[in-house]
C-alpha cells in the first residue's frame, strides 16, 4: 500500500513538473488575466476605501499588481509590431484623455489636474501613450542623443503625476529596448518596482509601499508567453473600451454607496 502511494506521489509530482513545463500564454490570455487582476484591485478600492491593511483588502491589491506589468509589456510589444506608430500613439492618447474623466470619476478624484494631491492626477494610459511617443523618439534616427535625453527628462517630469507615475512611461520603454534579452527585462523589471516602491514607502505608505513589489509576481507569467496573439474573444477594441467603462460603474457604485468621496489617498 505504502508503495502504491509512493507511486501515486511520484506520478503527481512528475504531471506537476510537466504541466508547468508546457504552460504557455499567448497575448490575449495575458490580457484578459490584466483585466481580471485590474478590475479585483479596483473593486478593493471601492469596497475597502483607502490605505486598509486588512487580509481582503491587501489580498485583492496584491491580484491586481498582476496588471501593470501585463500592461508595460503589450506596449512594447504593440510598438514592435505595429504598421504606424504615430496611428498607435494618437490612438492611445485619445484614450487616455477619456479614460482621464473614467478614472477621476471612478476614484473620486478631482477632473483639475491642478487640484488635490500630486499623485493619481490622471490615469494610466496617458503615461503608457507617452511611453510609445517616446519609443517613436528614440526610433527615430534624425533626432541626436541630446534631444532624446531631454525629451526623458520632460516627458518623465509630465508623466510623473500620472497613476504608476513615470515608472509606467520607463518600462515599455526599457521593455522595448531589451526586447531580445528576457534576463535584461527582468531586471528592468526588479529595478523599476523598485523605484516606484521606495517612492510610495517614502511619500504614502510603508505598508503599501512595500505591497508594490508582488507586482514582480507577474514576471512568472510573462516569461511564459509564448509570443503569439491568440483568439480574440469579441472586439479588437475591447481592452481600449473596458478600462474606462469599468471605471465609469466603479464611479457609480462609488457615488451610491458613499456619496462624492475619494476612494484614494
Amino acid at each position: 500500500m505504502h508503495r502504491l502511494y509512493l507511486i501515486i506521489w511520484y506520478k503527481a509530482v512528475q504531471w506537476r513538473k510537466n504541466f508547468l513545463k508546457n504552460l504557455k500564454f499567448n497575448a490575449t490570455q495575458l490580457k484578459y488575466i490584466a483585466i481580471i487582476a485590474m478590475t479585483i484591485d479596483h473593486l478593493g478600492w471601492l469596497l475597502y476605501p483607502g490605505l486598509v491593511k486588512e487580509v481582503v483588502p491587501v489580498t485583492m491589491h496584491i491580484i491586481g499588481r498582476l496588471t501593470a506589468p501585463i500592461m508595460w509589456y503589450f506596449i512594447a510589444e504593440g510598438c514592435y509590431y505595429t504598421k504606424n506608430i504615430k496611428k498607435y500613439f494618437l490612438r492611445l492618447m485619445s484614450f487616455a484623455v477619456a479614460s482621464h474623466f473614467a478614472f477621476c470619476f471612478g476614484l473620486g478624484i478631482p477632473f483639475n489636474l491642478m487640484v488635490g494631491s500630486i499623485f493619481n492626477k490622471t490615469s494610466v494610459l496617458f503615461p503608457l501613450a507617452m511611453a510609445v511617443l517616446l519609443i517613436a523618439v528614440f526610433r527615430n534616427e534624425k533626432i541626436n542623443n541630446t534631444l532624446k535625453t531631454l525629451t526623458i527628462i520632460i516627458f518623465c517630469l509630465l508623466t510623473f503625476v500620472a497613476d504608476w507615475s513615470s515608472i509606467a512611461l520607463m518600462m515599455p520603454f526599457f521593455l522595448y529596448q531589451h526586447r531580445e534579452n528576457k534576463k535584461q527585462q527582468v531586471i528592468d523589471y526588479i529595478v523599476w518596482i523598485s523605484i516606484y516602491a521606495t517612492v510610495y514607502i517614502i511619500f504614502i505608505d510603508i505598508f503599501y509601499g512595500i505591497l508594490q513589489f508582488a507586482t514582480l509576481l507577474t514576471i512568472p507569467l510573462l516569461l511564459k508567453y509564448d509570443g503569439t496573439r491568440g483568439r480574440s474573444i469579441g472586439s479588437k477594441w475591447f481592452f481600449y473600451y473596458y478600462y474606462p467603462i469599468h471605471l465609469a460603474i466603479i464611479g457609480i457604485f462609488r457615488i451610491w454607496l458613499y456619496g462624492d468621496i475619494p476612494l484614494v489617498f
